[in-house]
């Protein structure tokens, strides 16, 4: 009996695992193709993108801020607080802002995608735009994940920076001047680390993207639907992008030798 149940739920999970990865494939293949919906990705990219920024700005300043704290009373025994900067910009850039950023991203917009497909599939508005010959995967997935693409590496750059100026704002007051604090930042980083620093966002903007629309196109069960949808989404997409983000890490790693 129970090598039955985990048969059942290795096949759900597989057959989930292989419908996920066919939709982004598709929509993948879609993109450059016709037509093309410009009025929507640019009201996706607002909706999903400039609505964001606040949350993101909240979250670099105070964790730029928590770093700076804390790096200065580690290094101040050691009279190296002049490296603070440098090490909070290797953190952020090439880990933490992107991660959180990401995290926070991912609370708000992915679950604001899958309740809104959700809503669309449970009243039948996705299968009027079938019957109508309209391309569910073109109209619909295409537009959120290409604002996705382009707002999530935007994001995480905003948050890299207001963290650095959050950062400065509690070394000024260990006596820091401005040239010491920019001075350490080329020290602790080289040019691989920016680009690090901008493909993890954009692929983490994949994964919330995909995950809000797989699992709000598969909604069931009514509005308790869209809810329980809305909740699945966030979990899966905050869990896979921390696996991925270790995955990211390692092919830097291995690729810098």
């Amino acid at each position: 009996m129970n090598i039955a149940i985990v048969d059942r739920i290795l096949l759900r999970f597989f057959h989930e695992l292989q419908s996920f990865f066919i939709l982004t494939g598709r929509t993948l293949l879609r993109l450059p193709r016709r037509p093309f919906y410009y009025r929507e990705c640019a009201l996706q990219f607002d909706k999903l993108g400039f609505s964001s920024l606040f949350i993101c700005l909240l979250t670099g300043l105070f964790t730029g801020m928590v770093m700076a704290l804390q790096s200065l009373i580690q290094l101040k025994p050691f009279a190296a607080t002049s490296y603070v900067g440098g090490m909070i910009a290797a953190t952020m850039v090439k880990e933490l802002g992107p991660v959180l950023a990401s995290l926070m991203v991912a609370g708000r917009v992915g679950s604001a995608i899958t309740a809104e497909l959700g809503t669309m599939v449970v009243t039948e508005q996705v299968d009027a735009m079938r019957v109508e010959g309209t391309d569910i995967i073109k109209r619909l997935v295409a537009p959120r994940l290409l604002a996705m693409l382009l707002a999530l590496p935007l994001l995480t750059a905003v948050a890299d920076a207001i963290s650095l100026l959050g950062g400065y704002i509690m070394a000024a007051g260990y006596g820091i001047n401005p040239t010491m604090y920019i001075t350490g930042i080329p020290q602790f980083m080289v040019f691989q680390d920016l680009i690090e620093g901008l493909v993890k966002p954009a692929f983490f903007g994949l994964i919330i993207a995909m995950t809000g629309c797989y699992v709000g196109l598969n909604t069931e069960r009514g509005a308790e639907g869209v809810g329980a949808a809305a909740k699945q989404a966030v979990v899966l997409s905050s869990v896979m992008i921390l696996v991925s983000d270790f995955f990211i890490t390692k092919i830097f790693v291995v690729f810098r030798g």
